[in-house]
């Protein structure tokens, strides 16, 4: 007997009418808007605190956290709409450009909402004349709690579903087409890892642990560079390892490639647009690890 996805879960946390107009509130958007209170909280508590920082001097005031979680929003929800759009469907959406600003139709590119954080943490970097590396390590810090919840609203919205699977983890979802296998699919019942909960474990609870221990333990912050070097390093090598779990994107999916792959490797193996898009991340979180070993005092481990 294998698990039922909940029936009790559904995408909103209400739904009401008045007036002739219908008002509701989803996971998706609650997600988005405590992942941003997270971000808020753990920048005013890390910026609060002098002794966590190189020098023992904190580089943000309040009035420059609010400043940066301006610049930030707007990077999270510009970038990640604009890079599901160019990553993921452009053809598209050239086709329909109208529908790009159809956000609650869903469509969000964790990696194009990476690049949009980080061009609004570098245009406030420059703009306030900050380190560069701090603002880094300050973001990547209050990153992984935002990761953790929109990976449970996915779940709970029945989007970004695993591959098929008869191991102890499949899960039977009751929404289509997550409950729909391929046609080589020969169980009467479709089960599914369910790769949502793999990444909100591995890139919000454990990322976030490792980073806190590092910052309040071992005065990471003091070594600039190295909080955002191992953030981006451990989200590359864990969306890497998810993505062999998780169904890709079905416009990339052909009999001739069940995998969606877009990088073809030997050994009928290659690499889904998630790990192509993760292997940069990877690279520059080892560049940033040994810019920090370098840079900055040694730390004691």
């Amino acid at each position: 007997m294998y698990p039922r996805f909940p029936e009790i879960l559904t995408p909103y946390v209400f739904s009401f009418e008045m007036l002739g107009f219908n008002f509701a509130l989803t996971w998706y958007a609650l997600s988005y808007i405590f992942g941003i209170i997270s971000a808020w909280y753990i920048l005013n508590i890390v910026s609060k605190k002098p002794n966590l920082w190189i020098n023992n001097k904190s580089p943000l005031t309040t009035t420059n956290v609010e400043d940066l979680m301006t610049y930030l929003i707007l990077g999270i929800i510009l970038g990640g709409r604009f890079g599901y759009v160019l990553f993921y469907n452009p053809y598209y959406y050239i086709n329909n450009p109208i529908k790009v600003l159809y956000l609650w139709e869903g469509g969000m590119s964790f990696h194009g909402g990476f690049l949009g954080v980080v061009l609004g943490g570098l245009y406030f970097a420059l703009k306030k004349n900050k380190s560069l590396l701090a603002m880094g390590d300050i973001i990547a810090l209050s990153t992984p709690p935002g990761l953790f919840l929109g990976r449970l609203a996915n779940f709970i919205n029945q989007e970004l579903w695993g591959r098929p699977t008869l191991s102890i983890f499949g899960l039977e979802f009751t929404k289509p087409p997550a409950n729909i296998c391929p046609n080589s699919w020969s169980y009467d019942i479709c089960l599914r890892h369910p790769s949502q909960l793999y990444e909100a474990a591995l890139e919000g609870l454990v990322i976030g642990i490792i980073l806190t221990i590092l910052v309040f333990f071992f005065n990471a912050l003091k070594s600039p560079g190295r909080i955002m070097g191992v953030f981006l390093f451990s989200y590359g090598v864990a969306r890497i390892f998810v993505e062999m779990f998780r169904e890709a994107d079905p416009q990339y999916i052909s009999m001739e490639n069940p995998f969606g792959y877009i990088l073809f490797l030997p050994g009928n193996m290659g690499l889904s647009m998630g790990q192509s898009l993760s292997m940069p991340m990877v690279a520059a979180g080892l560049f940033f690890i040994l810019l920090s070993c370098r840079k900055a005092p040694k730390m004691k481990l």
